[in-house]
């Protein structure tokens, strides 16, 4: 598997490269390719450039740590290349089309070394950590293997000069060279150094001429002068260089098999170091030799400098350093060397800790480029407001990168901040208008700001916020103060920084005094807003770029909208449900400033929503609006959104990153995927539109890369669906998870010998700095960009404390085990005595004093003595009886003395004990003493206290008891046995102390049952347990557990949110009664409407009648249902369906009048079956609907949604027609005709006119108020309307013998249910004037070209009308005279004139855009002159370009210039202000159109309709598309 973003995307930051391998990074023969392993995964760059690299691609295809790389070295067979990995697998890939050619698993263990034969180019090489070599043969697919030596091996390389030569370098030290062709020959053990051999290189040349410098280490026994083997060794054999961590490189003749030179590292002095002074670092030494000069080394050294060797020199320096300037060297140590000829030059590259990709000329030993790279997670992007090419990345490996996008000399300029971060950086935020001041959050709860502008900035440390957040810090914004910053004294800061974290709280920090106190922005809240429920946790924050609207995203998926300064609250809007990951307001500089009030949100669901906020800032209302409806609706990603950004060079554009592993552009307004961006081999994290290019896009994700990528140039437009996800999360599965190995310890070898920069356990020294710094199973996936906090698996404060007792072992290292309980190391036994057979044995009891019982256990003579010591020390105490008798040594004597020696004698014995590992008889010893109290202690002091020790320790007092409780409670909670601390507690009496280290462990259920039983009712510590209990419960997903817990709480506020979580119909059932119970009646009724509208989706129009029954405020909602259900019931009648429903409908069995008209029926069954009996029950309904307003339909609304918009329009209609309200009825079935036809639904549309209109409109007419000017044009919108699906209906059904109407007549058929522009274009009402009769025409005009079967239509036709008589025909056709209105086309036409001329315009503009963007990239020399008039051509595909339209705009524009059309602009907008308002105020269908559809349907138009309609045509057919589709008519 690989993968090739190198195509798609533009610039790469890519993986770090993975520390401390001997050799996981080389160059390609032809000097093309630089790969170097990143984890996982190998990263190849194309370096033919001198300039800069270019990312190619990477080798995917291993599940652990890439630790071995090497090209092959033939010409021919430059791009092949060989990896080895802790996996045990080696292999062997094509770098050009970056795919595997073969694998092989010979190794049981991880590869560690591994190198591709120069002589032989088919043979690869490799060894493991137990010691095993394979020399694997790939194009006869045969193997071998060998096992030199059981070490460790550290480094291997294959001689340039025999191709049976192999040099191994192990852990400890021995380097070896064997022969591959004679099995099982080592032709020379190396013995020299004493630590692990890092590195081995041959000498480019063949021949082991002696050099002037080179000192002779005689040993004794050899000729002195060497010269019998002079000659031999001139000859053959060849130098071989080493580097180890003792600090030295030795040369070693092969010949000879010993060393002739030992290099000693020099004390270089360390510049400008990005390092801690104080740390000290392990020392890695990596040596190359470069091709063709057999005098000279290069290699690293001390920190992060590289010394070129001349081996020639005499004395003791023989070397000089790379890098004359400062800032030029790496700053940490460097592990890999290669090196290649490029033309005349000889370049060599460095890979290091400080994860920069460094390439050095030989011949100036200067820094040709520097390619920075990223050893985490990017998690956070962001480009200065101030300085646009600035771009700040936050890395999951502490640091922040400032990358100048702009920088044309340096495509890679990259600042790297570290200074006092220690954690993931997961915010960043640039201040609005100082420049270089970057405010930064941790995965550790840290806030702070940067100045990255200053000259002295590079080694300046931040200013840290004094507030730390518990929790991941989520979110960073620079907004205006607000209280108390914003009312205090004095001069205050104009902008303050607001930080949202994993914990639910917002912080204002004030940037002028990051040491002072931050501020929680709930407290604001909950007083200007006297709220005194629990708030939501916040996890996202966003101000509108003005500064006067602050949204705060919230954990249960509900986005607030306050208003500065004082945080009132605006509105809710309720649409995600789930935790919000992004919120993003569109920017404020664009031609439409109603635009400004759109905010884009995205959450854990994959669908993005829009929300237009302008109606609610004008709203006056003092009570917050609720919003449950979008503006628009984004839909297409199969995961969660992780990060939204709007494009500031367009108007309504959207990019997303989300967990599928993609991005994706969006056209906001319309509705539709632009563009999508499959580059990255991970769940991206964050996304940023660029501000300098329209076309360019950054994105960055968990596979530790940033990619930069042109929008023109993908091939995919929406987000992988299905299979195509299923295959990216496969690719994505192959990121490793590692786990820390568990590893016993070789004996030989202490650990005490590694320094204590090792950070690591014994053997695995090398991988586990992996694990945590390189990132390699830092598999943090776990914890995720967002969710990385939430806590899936609970933590236990005790397990920070892991190793106690590893401190006390002998052979403890500088950090504990990785492992869960601390595991004390132990020596192995001596092998020779196999000890379990003893084992078996039954095992005597051991003695209590077994000091004083060997002792009696000597020699006769011994013994004597004893006797004689004894009675002269009894002597003297009868002479004096003050002194204690002086037994000396002889300590086992007091056994028959006074007590002092007795005590002594024990405290001897309990000495011993200790020190054998028996405290148990220590105690007991100490117990007969009678010392309790230090028995006590120093159980305590060793954490060996036991529930006996416990029980006896009364004995001592009762302080001394409580004492000890205490202590043994400590040291439960360190084995993690909790409920039986708590027990221990109670014991004396400790019930808080019980119930909040219950509480923190998370054992809820025991704390609620102690603290109730123990405490009084109205304790606070209860509450608190609930309401923690509460919130863990909800996290976890269970909510109706979590209910309970706020109900026991009394908060039933919080219980009915919690329980609506879910979202589900059982669900929001309870939730709305168990708010009913609870008195939150408003609650109560959005939830049952909530419900109700799921029941609806699912047809269940009875269940939903009974959720909504119980709400009385929610009348007016059970009319719309039960209209809704006469309505589809009705439809279904007229159109029977052939196909199955999956879901059968639940109807109603209400009794119906199916003879009178539909409004007298609905009213009927609303009177009979809802008890709408009284008129003011009726008005009370009529206000409760004309409250809710929907959005407009458009062609993406769901039918279902479509349908129950148009009923709340038709309720409206009925109420108003039983009020006898005819002006108002007619403006509500005129909103309901519209709708089904804005949604692109003709059919239905025809059925809403035959339903509600089946004599047409004149009865219609003479019942309303002809003074009214407003509804006599509704009136005639609707005629129009009605007149419209009719023609259509006569066009598709002509007379049965009419001879199948004159076919030569109706060439192309114009179906509108294929058409929905047409269907648009006529919906040009103020709403939209311009918005679509240019695409309009040219569809429409496409359509009549296309010479459409007239077959189409039929089987419609079928059921919808028999043949008619040509009479009746006729005067139908006469009804359609209203649609052949004179002033509704002039209208139409000037709005047409209208769009063409803003259409002129923005293709003006746009291609502006484009020269100038080809100018930038042209001077960039990123781009081959191939792709430029490719993708602008891409560019200018909008769905209007039909080819001889292009053209007859291609000659406007040459003639055309601004001011004509801005005067042409200025005038179709006078004469549109000149037309009545109640002409633009309502909809009507295309005129144009109509007229067409008359002249195509022939002999059956009556001549004057017909040449009305030609007349029409003739005036205000000037658009390119009407002259051609009425060309043949007016001819």
């Amino acid at each position: 598997m690989a993968a090739a973003a190198g195509t798609a995307a533009g610039r790469v930051l890519p993986a770090s490269p993975n520390w401390y391998c001997s050799r996981c990074s080389d160059t390609s023969a032809d000097g093309r390719f630089f790969g170097f392993a990143a984890r996982h995964r190998i990263c190849l760059l194309d370096v033919s450039s001198p300039a800069a690299p270019a990312f190619y691609g990477e080798l995917l295809g291993h599940t652990d740590r890439v630790a071995a790389f090497a090209f092959c070295r033939h010409p021919a067979h430059g791009g092949l290349c060989a990896s080895g990995s802790d996996d045990g697998s080696v292999q062997l890939w094509d770098a050009d089309s970056l795919g595997p050619l073969a694998e092989h698993d010979l190794h049981q263990n991880a590869v560690s070394a591994l190198h591709w034969s120069p002589l032989v180019k088919d043979l690869v090489v490799s060894g493991d950590e137990k010691g095993i070599i394979v020399c694997y043969w790939h194009s006869r697919s045969d193997s071998q293997q060998f096992f030199p030596e059981p070490r460790t091996i550290f480094c291997l390389t294959c001689s340039p000069h025999n191709e049976n030569l192999v040099a191994v370098g192990y852990k400890d030290g021995m380097v070896i060279v064997i022969d591959i062709s004679r099995k099982k020959e080592i032709l020379h053990r190396l013995r020299g150094h004493d630590d692990e051999i890092h590195c081995l290189a041959w000498c480019p040349v063949p021949g082991e001429e002696r050099l002037p410098a080179w000192q002779d280490e005689v040993q004794a026994g050899e000729v002195p002068n060497g010269e019998l083997s002079q000659d031999a060794t001139t000859k053959k054999g060849c130098y071989l260089a080493s580097g180890s961590k003792d600090q030295t490189i030795r040369i070693w003749s092969c010949t000879r098999g010993r060393s002739v030179m030992t290099l000693k590292l020099p004390p270089t002095k360390r510049r400008g170091g990005a390092i801690d002074p104080a740390v000290k670092e392990r020392i890695w030494l990596t040596v190359h030799w470069p091709s063709g000069r057999s005098t000279e080394i290069v290699s690293s050294s001390f920190g992060g400098e590289l010394l070129l060797w001349d081996l020639t020199q005499p004395g003791k320096r023989k070397w000089t350093l790379l890098g004359s300037s400062e800032g030029q060297n790496h700053s940490r140590i460097v592990f890999n060397l290669c090196s290649v000829k490029h033309q005349d030059k000889e370049l060599l590259f460095s890979i290091s800790m400080d994860r920069d990709v460094k390439c050095w000329d030989l011949s100036t030993l200067d820094c040709s480029w520097t390619m920075p790279s990223l050893g985490g997670f990017v998690y956070s992007l962001a480009f200065s407001p101030v300085d646009p090419g600035c771009l700040a990345i936050g890395v999951g490996d502490s640091m922040i990168r400032v990358w100048n996008t702009l920088s044309m000399s340096n495509i890679y300029d990259v600042k790297t901040f570290w200074q006092s971060i220690k954690s993931k950086v997961t915010a960043l935020s640039w201040h609005p208008t100082k420049e270089g001041c970057l405010a930064f959050g941790t995965d550790d709860g840290k806030v702070g700001i940067f100045d990255t502008f200053s000259s002295s900035a590079k080694n300046k440390p931040p200013q840290i916020s004094s507030t730390y957040h518990k929790k991941t810090v989520y979110t960073l914004a620079w907004g205006p103060p607000t209280p108390p910053l914003s009312s205090g004294e004095g001069e205050q800061p104009s902008v303050t920084l607001y930080s949202c974290a994993g914990e639910g709280i917002v912080f204002q920090h004030n940037p002028w005094k990051l040491s002072g106190e931050a501020n929680d922005i709930n407290k604001v809240i909950r007083d200007t807003n006297s709220i005194k429920h629990k708030l939501p946790a916040r996890t996202e924050i966003s101000w509108k770029p003005d500064g006067k609207l602050l949204a705060l995203g919230n954990e249960d998926g509900s986005i607030e909208i306050f208003q500065a300064p004082s945080l009132k609250l605006l509105c809710t809007i309720q649409q995600h449900h789930k935790l919000i990951n992004a919120i993003r307001w569109h920017h404020e500089h664009g031609s439409q400033p109603e635009l400004s009030y759109l905010i884009a949100s995205g959450s854990v669901n994959a669908t993005i929503y829009v929300h237009n906020l302008k109606s609610v800032v004008e709203n006056t209302s003092e009570s917050p609006l609720t919003i449950t409806e979008p503006f628009r609706t984004l839909s297409g990603h199969t995961a969660k959104i992780t990060s939204l950004s709007w494009s500031p060079h367009h108007e309504g554009r959207l990019v997303s990153a989300c967990y599928d592993g993609t991005a994706q552009v969006w056209d906001v307004m319309k509705e539709e995927p632009l563009c999508n961006y499959r580059g990255h081999q991970g769940r991206l994290l964050c996304v940023q539109w660029s501000p300098v290019d329209s076309d360019s896009v950054y994105t960055g994700a968990d596979d530790f890369y940033v990619h930069k990528w042109y929008i023109s140039k993908q091939e995919h437009t929406r987000p992988p669906q299905g299979k195509k996800s299923i295959e990216l999360e496969k690719k994505r599965s192959i990121q490793p998870k590692v786990k820390a190995k568990k590893k016993k310890k070789p004996i030989g070898k202490s650990p005490a010998k590694q320094d204590l920069s090792d950070v690591a356990n014994g053997d695995e020294s090398v991988k586990d700095v992996l694990l945590e710094e390189n990132g390699v199973s830092d598999h943090e996936g776990e914890k995720e960009a967002r969710e990385m906090e939430l806590p899936d698996k609970v933590s236990t404060p005790a397990s920070k404390d892991v190793s106690s007792s590893a401190s006390e072992s002998p052979f403890s290292l500088s950090k504990p085990f990785v492992t869960q309980k601390a595991i004390p190391v132990k020596k192995d036994p001596p092998k020779e005595k196999p000890i379990f057979d003893a084992s078996l044995k039954k095992k005597k009891p051991r003695s209590i004093l077994p000091f004083t019982t060997s002792m009696d256990h000597r020699s006769k003579d011994e013994l004597h003595q004893d006797c004689l010591r004894l009675a002269t020390c009894l002597k003297t105490k009868d002479h004096n009886e003050e002194v204690s008798p002086d037994l000396g040594d002889r300590i086992h004597l007091g056994l028959f003395a006074d007590r002092a020696s007795l005590h002594n004698m024990i405290d001897v014995e309990g000495k011993y004990h200790l020190e054998n590992g028996h405290p148990e008889l220590y105690q007991q010893l100490m117990l007969w003493k009678g010392d309790m109290k230090g028995v006590l202690q120093a159980a305590a002091e060793r954490g060996e206290l036991t529930d006996q020790l416990v029980a006896i320790s009364p004995m001592v007092g009762y302080q001394a008891w409580v004492w000890t409780v205490e202590a043994f409670a400590k040291q439960l909670c360190f084995q993690e046995q909790y409920v039986k601390a708590a027990s221990h507690l109670l014991s004396i009496h400790k019930v808080y102390e019980a119930v909040e280290l219950l509480k923190v462990n998370h054992f809820y259920r025991e704390a609620i049952v102690i603290a109730k039983a123990r405490l009084r009712p109205e304790d606070p510590i209860l509450k608190d347990l609930y309401t923690s209990w509460a919130a863990l419960l909800e996290k976890d997903g269970h909510y109706s557990m979590a209910a309970k817990c706020y109900l026991g709480a009394s908060s039933p506020y919080d219980a009915v949110k919690v329980l609506a979580k879910k979202g589900d119909v059982t669900s929001l059932k309870a939730a709305a009664e168990l708010a009913l119970i609870s008195g939150e009646e408003e609650l109560s009724a959005s939830l049952s409407f909530r419900c109700a509208q799921e029941l609806l989706l699912s047809r269940n129009w009875v269940g939903a009648q009974e959720v909504l029954q119980q709400q009385k405020t929610l009348f007016g909602q059970r009319l719309v249902f039960c209209l809704n259900e006469l309505l589809c019931k009705c439809l279904s009648e007229r159109n029977p369906c052939n196909r199955k429903s999956p879901v059968p409908p639940c109807y109603h069995s209400w009794e119906l009048n199916r003879d009178a008209s539909f409004f007298d029926m609905v009213i009927e069954v609303w009177q009979k079956e809802l008890g709408m009996n009284t008129a003011e029950k009726a008005t009370c309904a009529q206000e409760q609907l004309r409250s809710i307003e929907h959005p407009p339909s458009t062609s993406n609304t769901h039918p279902k949604q479509v349908l129950f918009h148009i009923s709340h329009d038709l309720t409206l209609a009925a109420l108003s027609y039983q009020a006898a309200a005819w002006n108002e009825a007619v403006k509500s079935i005129l909103g309901a005709v519209t709708r089904s036809y804005d949604a692109g639904n003709f059919t239905l549309m025809q059925e809403l006119c035959s339903i509600f209109l089946p004599e047409g409109c004149e009865n219609l007419r003479d019942k309303l108020d002809s003074t009214n000017s407003q509804s006599m044009a509704a009136c005639r919108s609707l005629e129009g309307f009605a007149a419209y699906g009719l023609l259509y209906d006569l066009w598709w059904n002509p007379p049965k013998d009419s001879t199948v109407l004159q076919k030569t007549d109706l060439d192309p058929v114009l179906c509108p249910s294929e058409q929905p522009a047409l269907e648009q274009s006529s919906v040009s009402g103020p709403s939209s004037p311009e918005d679509t009769p240019d695409q309009t025409a040219t569809k429409m005009d496409e359509n009549l070209s296309s010479t459409t079967e007239f077959q189409r239509c039929e089987p419609e036709s079928d059921s919808r009308t028999s043949s008619v008589d040509l009479v009746d025909r006729q005067s139908k056709l006469n009804g359609c005279k209203v649609l052949l209105s004179e002033a509704t086309a002039a209208l139409q036409n000037t709005q047409r004139d209208i769009a063409e001329v803003q259409q002129i315009l923005a293709d003006m503009i746009h291609q502006h855009q484009q020269q100038r963007n080809n100018l930038q990239e042209s001077t960039n020399g990123s781009i081959q002159e191939g792709n430029v008039p490719q993708s602008s051509e891409n560019e200018s595909d909008k769905p209007s370009s039909d080819k001889s339209q292009i053209n007859g705009k291609d000659e406007v524009k040459e003639t055309i210039t601004l001011p004509e059309l801005t005067k042409r602009l200025l005038e179709a907008k006078q004469k549109l202000a000149e037309f009545p308002d109640s002409l633009k105020f309502y909809p009507f269908p295309d005129v144009l159109e109509c007229c067409l559809v008359l002249l195509h349907m022939g002999s059956q138009c009556p001549p004057e309709l017909r040449e009305q309609a030609l007349d029409l045509l003739r005036k205000h057919g000037s658009a390119n598309v009407y002259k051609k589709a009425g060309g043949k008519f007016l001819t």
